[in-house]
């Protein structure tokens, strides 16, 4: 997993609430190869019309080209537990979303995809979606060890799970999570076979 320590990037606006999973990638799309890339089919309905051509929206504006941080309103990723809504904000370039809260699994899934899910008041995302930095194409500065996040003169603090937290500044699975303790397995394996021989199995 990539590392997320800090990102400078500009923003992506999307001033909704409960963006649910099956917006951001409609389930028909669910039947492409992960390795084709999924980003091409992030929100979908709302930048494709049904011919396919492209709606006038925030995501494919030419002042966000290569943005990588998305704000949005609260319940983001709400809905169903499909891993490809996060698929398809990572391969569309987007390593970290600003709301005021999401979807449990959501979250879960996109820590562990490398997304930072940063939760936000509901008054601070409000200055961030109304920023002059946000609304000219600026560069914003996200800072996951000071939790804090920078568009000119404002700066916004955020929460996350510090066991998440740890996980992204090093890049760590689950499975990295728990190696990290590997010290700590070894000597309480020693001190259990020393106190309770009986409970250690033998060949």
């Amino acid at each position: 997993m990539e590392r997320f320590t800090a990102l400078e990037t500009k923003a992506i606006t999307l001033p909704q609430a409960n963006i649910d999973t099956d917006q951001l990638i409609p389930a028909r799309f669910l039947k492409h190869p992960r390795s084709e890339g999924y980003g091409r089919f992030l929100l979908h309905d709302l930048r494709r019309d049904a011919s396919g051509s492209t709606r006038d929206n925030p995501i494919d504006h030419p002042t966000r080209a290569g943005a990588a941080f998305l704000i949005a309103r609260r319940n983001f990723g709400c809905g169903s537990s499909r891993e490809g809504a996060v698929y398809a904000l990572a391969d569309f370039g987007v390593r970290c979303v600003a709301a005021p809260s999401f979807g449990d699994i959501f979250a879960s899934n996109a820590v562990k995809n490398g997304l930072l899910p940063a939760r936000v008041s509901e008054a601070d995302v409000e200055a961030l979606l109304t920023s002059q930095v946000v609304a000219g194409g600026g560069r914003v500065h996200i800072d996951l060890s000071a939790q804090t996040i920078i568009a000119g003169n404002l700066v916004v603090s955020f929460a996350i799970d510090p066991v998440w937290k740890t996980q992204l500044l090093n890049g760590w699975d689950d499975v990295d999570l728990t190696r990290a303790e590997q010290a700590r397995i070894d000597r309480f394996r020693a001190e259990d076979a020393s106190t309770r021989p009986w409970a250690t199995p033998h060949e």
